[in-house]
């Protein structure tokens, strides 16, 4: 409901003035010191603590409500800066362990809300007027909290009603509870030991309460939920309805619009010219180096098209310094590459503005954006550069079963619990955009299938086109074993384009010709029967210097013209696909 939809005319209309802000100001100063003396740090309600939430655990009470509750341009800006206010709060409440019995303190929990722990200016309820404030807005979330536990049978301890009714809130059915720190408090104690859960998605702020453990706990002193005192007229007015232009605090909150923010990692150029279509002049970019304007680095997005871009070129330094000191291959390099993306992802969310509702998000960035709330009100759609973690690791596992004696199948698998934030960003997206034909066949309906960029023809003179290559690492995910057994099998010369890391002895009994730099010029025929291949670009550079092209389903290339598909780990099909490519008497047996 739009807070212009109703208007009290008999609401008094005296201009507020700011020696009654002082006042205000005041005498909130002079609660405040009362309950500190009300509660000594002796008395004070525990602080409680947090675990991850169980999310299968019994169902006390739950409370859903809108998060945009205004579709007017004017209330906005208020209004995103309340949503950014229920994320930072979510964060401090989510997983909250509340024993039976124990008091549950609002304002013990979140603490104040202050612009150095990233509180921005949101909509509050001060006098009978909606003005822009410091941690405005967490009354959505105290209101949440009460309806929750009076439906889970709580003892309510404090709680204090709105003076006022904001459009869209639970004043009018009595179950809100404003807050103002930190003498104006809600507090509860549960009948069970309960988990508490607060989550935003796009549209809502959700929170539960679950039973945890087996004990029943002590029976509480139910309190009823207390009848609305709020007048049928009494509705709050904001700067934008009440129409006092010459009151000191209207136009203090800027009026902003909606913008999307992509936070971008490895440059891809299919991404890139995704990019360059949908980019509007107002949007901002996050990326790691503006490699464009600086005319050097691997990060070559489109840069120009954006009103802000910010950089990571700290962390740049830091990554490549780190990056070049790992190991080609194993866990510790994956894990340091994990740790390196949940940095960038808390460097990106700390500027990212209040204002984008909409963001772009590099797959690698994700889990840990979904993990620390970033997008928990906020639409956003994923730039994929990999197959989901959780079919990644599952198809590391069909592979380790395939070839037990690989080396290198089995060397790392991811925390669950970072499986977990993904999966569950991934459901909760947009559109999996990508030009790979196995994730957008994953994705469905939700999948945004990009064309491959296929590089310029290669300048290939004096080419004798005798060559069978395989174009990548000896590693058993790019396929190294089915092509070993198949070239064994049919007797044929294999020309490798990459290093062996499954061993100095892998390819003995094959017949092997190195060459890294000029393999393209010779290449007869180039097979890759990977189990995993994100980025399959010497393929697409075989395709547009004419060569043809073996490659199995998991290299992503369905529909490509000159590439032949075959079943990931099918050898049967492999060495059929080789038998009708492979020039007879020009590859060498």
């Amino acid at each position: 409901m739009a807070l212009t939809e109703e208007v009290d005319e008999h609401w008094p209309r005296e201009v507020p003035s700011r020696p009654q802000a002082a006042l205000f100001v005041a005498k909130a100063w002079c609660f405040r010191l009362q309950r500190w003396f009300r509660d000594p740090a002796g008395r004070r309600p525990a602080r409680l603590r947090q675990q991850p939430v169980v999310a299968n655990a019994p169902l006390l009470a739950q409370s859903r409500t809108r998060l945009y509750t205004s579709e007017a341009v004017a209330e906005f800006t208020l209004q995103a800066g309340k949503v950014e206010n229920l994320r930072i709060a979510a964060s401090c409440l989510d997983g909250l362990l509340i024993p039976a019995g124990e008091l549950f303190s609002f304002w013990r929990q979140l603490s104040r809300p202050t612009r150095w722990r990233g509180f921005v200016r949101g909509r509050e309820l001060r006098e009978g007027c909606i003005i822009a404030s410091t941690g405005g807005g967490l009354c959505q979330l105290s209101n949440a909290l009460y309806d929750a536990a009076l439906t889970a049978g709580c003892e309510i301890v404090e709680r204090h009603a709105h003076s006022r009714r904001l459009p869209g809130s639970m004043a009018a059915r009595g179950r809100d509870a404003t807050v103002f720190w930190n003498y104006v408090d809600l507090r509860f104690r549960a009948p069970v030991d309960c988990q508490l859960a607060v989550t935003l998605t796009r549209d809502e702020l959700g929170v539960t309460l679950r039973r945890i453990g087996e004990g029943i706990g002590r029976p509480p002193r139910r309190k009823a939920a207390e009848p609305s005192t709020i007048a049928a007229h009494a509705i709050a007015q904001s700067c934008e309805s009440c129409g006092m232009a010459d009151c000191f605090r209207h136009g203090s909150a800027a009026n902003a619009s909606a913008i999307t923010a992509w936070l971008v990692d490895a440059w891809w150029p299919e991404h890139d010219a995704y990019l360059r279509e949908q980019a509007r002049p107002s949007d901002w970019l996050f990326t790691p180096l503006d490699g464009r304007r600086l005319k050097f680095g691997p990060y070559r997005w489109a840069s120009e098209r954006f009103a802000v871009v910010r950089e990571a070129r700290w962390l740049v330094a830091q990554r490549s310094w780190r990056t070049r000191r790992l190991a080609a291959q194993g866990a510790a390099r994956q894990e340091a590459l994990l740790e390196m993306d949940a940095a960038l992802a808390r460097r990106y969310s700390r500027s990212l503005p209040v204002a984008a509702t909409h963001l772009v998000v590099s797959q690698t960035l994700l889990p840990f954006l979904w993990r620390d709330g970033v997008l928990g009100g906020r639409s956003f759609d994923v730039l994929m550069t990999r197959l989901p973690m959780v079919e990644l690791q599952a198809t590391l596992d069909r592979a380790a079963r395939t070839w037990p004696q690989s080396r290198t199948l089995s060397d790392f698998r991811a925390d669950p619990d970072l499986l977990a934030a993904e999966s569950a960003a991934l459901a909760a997206a947009d559109l999996w955009i990508t030009p790979h034909s196995r994730i957008a066949a994953l994705a469905g309906a939700r999948g945004k299938k990009l064309s491959w960029a296929i590089p310029p023809a290669p300048d290939i003179r004096e080419s004798r086109k005798n060559r069978l290559v395989f174009p990548a690492s000896t590693l058993a995910r790019k396929g190294a074993y089915e092509t070993r057994q198949v070239v064994q099998e049919l007797d044929l010369q294999l020309t490798l384009a990459g290093p062996t890391l499954e061993g100095d002895k892998f390819w003995e009994g094959v017949t092997t010709v190195r060459d890294s730099d000029t393999w393209l010029r010779d290449a007869a025929v180039v097979v890759l029967p990977a189990w995993l291949e994100d980025q399959p670009r010497r393929l697409l550079q075989a395709v547009a210097a004419g060569v043809p092209v073996i490659a199995s389903e998991a290299c992503g290339l369905d529909g490509v013209a000159g590439v032949h598909v075959v079943p990931t780990g099918d050898t049967l099909a492999l060495r059929e696909a080789l038998r009708s490519l492979v020039p007879r008497g020009r590859v060498p047996v």
